[in-house]
């Protein structure tokens, strides 16, 4: 049986989800980002070596990689509303207990649980939104919903240069234990697919088929091209991003300076996403996508080799302004390559995978920057890896602009 999705699509019921989800989203992203911020701090107050700022960027991809596999098959068994508010909750309660840490160890444990419940909340949330939402402009909400972690980005860079210099670092993380309180409200208030609620009255399988079910032959191709994607696009931005204001420090500003930079940077993540979103629905989702990652790439290359502050700040706004357009492109994509009955199995799979390549990213630059590397040589790597993954959408991946999505294999 297949689940219409009407013009009931364009009530307020749609946009309510879409707050409502963009919101959990947000405060995604104001962890993530107070996390690049306080790296650059904790470097300073636990004198940390490169590699091991590296291992906190690398430990929480590890978290989100698991979260990511592990909720996206239980949405599949338990509902998207049900694992997206557990999710927010893990990591807003986490978030909070790790600003009395005082050692890396224990730092680093419960950045594992909070990349957890990163890693797990945001395939769900798409996955939740891309079936809720008709076709004629699911690709445009759900790169609308991507926009909300561009707020929490900008937010965390507010917060973090107006708190953590005058506060420290560990007033900022408690502020992100907000959303605990946001997830008691999503129990109550959101709703679930009614997409997964009509395909589990009819077909119910086991978790472990659903995985197989990812590689059967009618979707095996789309498979390879998301697992290179994610990958590909994850290890670049949690490489570049994640050593942002580390970056910054190395190009000789002050930490201070690195901040106000970063925070002109993040700026241009929004225009990012609504053009990204405004085109989509014009464009396909391939199009979008090819475009706006050779956009990172080029941008890459540049801010790696720039040392003048016009050209630096310039570059950064630019990688920051075709990454995330090319995050909220590969997020509408990915959900509508797989039926309803592995959708979150299918997307947080690629998520997984994605997270793997975050695992490296950071890891990969404290490494190189530790054996005197040069930033230029690092930047192009990214620059490369991101090619990669334009050859992949361009060979492998079907065009979804406006289909229907489709409920049982």
């Amino acid at each position: 049986m297949k689940y219409k999705e009407g013009r009931a699509s364009k009530s307020p019921t749609r946009n309510k989800l879409l707050v409502t989800a963009g919101v959990g989203w947000l405060f995604d992203a104001l962890d993530v980002g107070i996390l690049s911020f306080v790296i650059a701090a904790l470097a300073i107050d636990w004198q940390l070596s490169p590699t091991q700022i590296g291992w906190i960027g690398s430990v929480n991809s590890i978290g989100m990689a698991v979260g990511a596999l592990l909720c996206g098959v239980l949405a599949d068994r338990y509902g998207r509303k049900n694992i997206f508010m557990w999710t927010l909750l893990i990591f807003s309660v986490a978030s909070g207990l790790s600003a009395l840490t005082t050692t890396l160890a224990a730092f680093l444990i419960l950045r594992f649980i909070i990349g957890m419940g990163l890693g797990g909340e945001l395939p769900v949330a798409s996955t939740l939104v891309s079936e809720s939402v008709a076709a004629h402009e699911r690709g445009r909400i759900v790169v609308l919903l991507e926009s909300f972690w561009a707020a929490g980005w900008l937010l965390a860079a507010i917060i973090s240069y107006f708190v953590i210099p005058a506060y420290g670092w560990r007033i900022a993380l408690v502020i992100t234990a907000i959303p605990a309180l946001y997830a008691v409200y999503l129990r109550v208030k959101l709703p679930d697919s009614k997409k997964f609620e009509t395909v589990q009255k009819e077909a119910r399988t086991s978790m472990l088929t659903n995985m197989k079910n990812v590689w059967h032959k009618k979707y095996a191709r789309q498979t390879i091209m998301l697992w290179i994607v994610w990958f590909m696009v994850v290890f670049s931005y949690y490489g570049m991003f994640l050593w942002l204001p580390s970056v910054m420090v190395m190009k000789g500003f002050s930490l201070i300076q690195s901040f106000e930079y970063v925070l002109v940077m993040t700026l241009a993540q929004l225009p990012g996403y609504f053009t990204a979103a405004w085109l989509i629905e014009k464009w396909g989702r391939k199009r979008v996508l090819s475009v706006y990652l050779v956009g990172t790439a080029i941008s890459a290359l540049v801010f790696g080799m720039a040392s003048g502050t016009a050209l630096l700040v310039v570059a950064g706004m630019f990688l920051s302004f075709f990454n995330l357009g090319a995050w909220g492109a590969m997020y509408a994509y990915t959900p509508e390559n797989y039926p309803t009955v592995i959708r979150g199995t299918g997307v947080g799979m690629a998520a997984s995978v994605g997270r793997i390549g975050g695992i490296i990213g950071p890891l990969l630059v404290g490494s190189l920057t530790a054996a005197g590397i040069s930033l230029s040589y690092i930047f192009g790597i990214f620059a490369i890896a991101i090619l990669i993954a334009v050859v992949a959408v361009i060979t492998l991946g079907k065009e979804t602009k406006q289909t229907e999505l489709e409920d049982a294999i």
